[in-house]
């Protein structure tokens, strides 16, 4: 019975070490550099550019706001959107992120435009241009598509939308340049 007792005491003992140890406030994470470079699009922007003629939606001239911000921890981008175009006003939210496993930006996207987007791209950063890529259905057609952003300054940066046609070729339905409102 002693033995038990002590065998119960040693256990026990070990477990709450390895509690205690456990529950050390430890470093907390820091963001990577890639997640750093999200800091750019913090702040407000302004945006204006042009819808071309395309399968999914009319052409003609369209305006934007932005407002983005560090998410808690400054992992994430949160961005709300406020738009105008050639389908009527449209809002929406978007968040910027980095995937540290597959090594590649993300972006999440809703909004409540006619179209009523949701999409999950996977992007790139080469210089100053960051590539976005996806692919989803639109009118339950299968699409790829990507955003590039070209950054001219810490202030401002040109946009477009491609989407690929049936041939393979990659054909603009959007462009535009972005300018920081602050």
């Amino acid at each position: 019975m002693r033995n038990r007792r002590v065998i119960f005491a040693v256990v026990s003992a070990l477990v709450l070490a390895a509690a205690v140890a456990m529950a050390q406030p430890g470093e907390a994470p820091k963001p990577t550099p890639e997640q750093q470079k999200l800091g750019y699009y913090v702040g407000a922007w302004k945006s204006a550019g042009e819808v071309k003629a395309n399968p999914f939606m009319p052409a003609g001239k369209f305006t934007g706001s932005d407002r983005c911000e560090w998410f808690e921890g400054g992992f994430a981008v949160v961005c709300h959107s406020e738009g105008s175009g050639p389908m009527g006003p449209s809002k929406g939210i978007g968040i910027l992120g980095y995937n540290t496993e597959e090594g590649v930006y993300t972006y999440y996207g809703v909004d409540n435009g006619p179209m009523a987007m949701a999409s999950v791209p996977k992007g790139t950063v080469q210089g100053d241009t960051w590539t976005y890529n996806d692919e989803s259905k639109i009118g339950g057609k299968p699409v790829k598509s990507r955003y590039v952003m070209q950054l001219l300054s810490p202030t401002s940066y040109t946009f477009k939308w491609e989407m690929q046609d049936e041939a393979g070729a990659w054909q603009t339905i959007m462009d535009g340049k972005a300018t920081k409102a602050e």
